[in-house]
């Protein structure tokens, strides 16, 4: 294959950038979801649980249950092959009200093969304070499948994980004054000075006073009393929907197991030469035995035969990549190059590392 996999993010220089809402490019301050977690039990699984004398965890939780139930299982011998135990998390969105459901995902801790089936048991979910804030429980939809015979099993996706869509119902609410906020700061998911500048400029120019004031990189600061709106809601209601044109440093990113080459639309090449080309070694191996002579004594020796040779690929020779004012102009110089998307990969390293590679450069 000799073509270049360039997966290229931008639009022709002809055309005007491209605008992305402000609530596209930041965080609100004090606006996130909390990470919930539980531990619990799934029952109803078919064969597929954990074996007990590996997971004793199993059956502690499961006499737990039962007690809480109004069950006596104290000293009784159970191993049933139909209960795993499980960790579920789950993320609490901002504002979530008592009462709302949110998914949850479930995961085995121990050695069950399957969840494929299985009901998870009324399970609360803890936050990082160790408050309770939602409840979960449902049956669960498991991401594969596991078929198995005497002599050969095969496996597709991961049975051992799944998610019960709406699985956790609100217990707690976050406690969080929002409504009487003064002022709220904006986080730039990717910090930087240039798309902050414009962010504060846009909103002024929008709401056509000074409300915002760019901090940093990352943060500009919203002043509500000076937006004159009901609400710091109204406020960000009218904000996050303002568009700009954000600014980005150029990166060029390669996947080495795929073979993926990203490039973005600032990316540039100085004017280089490249000469590329492959060698292979090459040994085999023809190891020939020899035999002693019929009712003679002796015994039998093998005698190795090795053939080692090196074998060079003509390659490109030395070409010339001119200087890219352009991304368009930079494919053009390298797909010219004619080389596989994994050589282009080396190519790239190396005029990163000549200093004619203005961008930075991401191996995955």
């Amino acid at each position: 294959m000799r073509a270049l996999i360039v997966l290229v993010l931008f639009l022709a220089p002809q055309l005007a950038p491209a605008q992305v809402r402000i609530k596209d490019l930041v965080e609100f301050d004090g606006v996130r979801g909390n990470d919930l977690v539980g531990y619990g039990l799934v029952v109803g699984l078919n064969g597929t649980g954990d074996g007990m004398r590996n997971a004793p965890f199993t059956e502690d939780i499961m006499a737990t249950i039962l007690e809480r139930l109004g069950v006596n299982v104290t000293g009784e011998q159970f191993r049933p092959k139909n209960v795993a135990a499980v960790l579920v998390t789950a993320a609490l969105p901002p504002f979530a009200r008592a009462g709302a459901q949110i998914d949850v995902t479930v995961s085995a801790i121990g050695d069950a093969g399957s969840l494929m089936g299985g009901t998870l048991v009324m399970t609360p979910l803890n936050a990082a304070d160790g408050q309770i804030y939602a409840v979960a429980q449902g049956t669960i939809l498991a991401g594969g499948v596991v078929a198995k015979g005497d002599a050969a099993s095969v496996t597709q996706g991961v049975p051992t994980s799944g998610i019960i869509p709406s699985g956790a119902r609100v217990e707690r609410e976050i406690d969080f004054d929002f409504s009487g906020l003064t002022s709220i700061r904006l986080a730039l998911r990717t910090p930087d000075f240039t798309t902050a500048g414009r962010i504060e400029q846009a909103i002024n120019r929008n709401l056509n006073r000074s409300v915002a004031v760019m901090l940093d990189a990352g943060t500009v600061l919203i002043d509500i009393a000076a937006t004159r709106l009901p609400s710091p809601a109204h406020a960000l209601g009218r904000i996050e929907n303002i568009e700009i044109s954000p600014q980005r440093k150029a990166r060029v990113v390669v996947d080495q197991s795929s073979g993926t080459i990203v490039m973005g639309e600032d990316v540039r090449i100085s004017r280089v030469a490249v000469s590329q080309g492959n060698i292979t070694l090459r040994i085999e191996e023809a190891p020939q035995a020899v035999q002693p002579n019929p009712f003679s004594p002796g015994t039998t020796v093998v005698l190795p035969r090795t053939a080692a040779g090196i074998e060079e690929e003509p390659g490109i020779g030395l070409a010339e990549v001119p200087g890219g004012t352009s991304l368009s102009q930079v494919i053009q110089g390298l797909n010219a190059l004619g080389v596989s998307p994994r050589d282009m990969i080396d190519i790239l390293k190396s005029i990163k590392a000549a200093g004619a590679l203005h961008a930075e450069f991401i191996v995955r």
